[in-house]
């Protein structure tokens, strides 16, 4: 039974780690006039959110779904 309990303690921690897809969302405004556009990208939530924002520039901003 402590076999059990452990090795699914184990396989849920492997599954908090694991990449999954999000989405980063990026809207322009420029005169009062916005356009957006969405890209999918892969990996760990963290890395995503630094990949994502390095985007934000003046006008424009980047954020994940």
């Amino acid at each position: 039974m402590k076999k059990t309990i452990i090795l699914g303690a184990f396989a849920s921690l492997m599954m908090v780690s694991c990449a999954k897809d999000y989405t980063c969302k990026c809207t322009v405004t420029i005169d009062g006039i916005s356009a957006s556009s969405e890209t999918v990208l892969n990996g760990k939530k963290k890395d995503v959110k630094a990949a994502c924002e390095a985007g934000n520039v003046a006008g424009v901003v980047c954020e994940i779904q």
